[in-house]
């Protein structure tokens, strides 16, 4: 008579999740003095750099052979540009989803928001002391930006019962969601790479981590800084 044995199970989603795929976009134009990105709805809108369009090609070639049921973006270009090669590959038609688009940074939108940061200016250290997005003048403050976050990922979760979605979304997003799930301090995630891809299974109110900032195919190694918003 052979001996029982219980091996370590490997993680199953449970019955009617939705298997979501949190994929920053490309790195973005950079910002330059005296010269605003154009707005859409207020937000800063900058399309890929060269650089970009490279992580969404690597982005197109690590996920290829997942098996995808849609792909969504934002209402912000970057998403979409990032999305495509995958898009194209699949032959899946991304559809918007505008509650997943970054935080709104208020008069620092335009690209403002990264040279303060450049700067280590005194409210981007209040920011971060406070975890509030509101200490910058007019930018959203964390109870709307939890809001319309998990209002957007329950929407998704609703549409896809036992699928799995590609999100092209922003790193401020990706960010919340992440610590949305963990029960962490509102920005203790931020600073996913461009181009990375992070993860969480939504079941019902309850939202499991899989994984968070794979940058496996960017070649980039073992990173320790965190990566630029927006």
């Amino acid at each position: 008579m052979s001996e029982v044995e219980y091996r370590q199970a490997r993680f199953s989603a449970p019955a009617g999740s939705t298997d979501v795929l949190l994929i920053r976009h490309g790195e973005s134009e950079p910002a330059r003095p005296g010269r605003s990105f154009p707005l859409v709805d207020g937000q800063g809108d900058p399309e890929l750099a060269p650089a970009g369009r490279e992580h969404a090609e690597r982005v197109a070639r690590r996920l290829t052979g997942e098996d995808l049921d849609a792909i969504y973006v934002t209402t912000l270009r970057r998403t979409a540009q990032t999305a495509a090669p995958l898009a194209a590959r699949l032959g899946l038609t991304p559809r918007v989803e505008p509650g997943l688009r970054e935080v709104h940074l208020g008069d620092w939108e335009g690209g403002l928001f990264r040279q303060k940061v450049a700067q280590n200016d005194p409210v981007i250290q209040k920011m971060h002391a406070e975890q509030r997005w509101d200490v910058i003048p007019g930018a959203e403050s964390t109870e709307d930006l939890t809001t319309r976050v998990r209002e957007a990922i329950e929407r998704l979760a609703a549409a896809h019962p036992d699928q799995r979605i590609a999100v092209f979304t922003h790193g401020g997003v990706i960010g919340q969601v992440m610590a949305m799930a963990a029960g962490s301090r509102p920005m203790a995630f931020l600073g996913a790479n461009n181009g990375s891809i992070s993860q969480i299974v939504v079941t019902g109110d309850h939202w499991i981590i899989r994984r968070f900032n794979d940058s496996a195919h960017l070649d980039e190694g073992l990173t320790s800084s965190a990566s630029a918003l927006s």
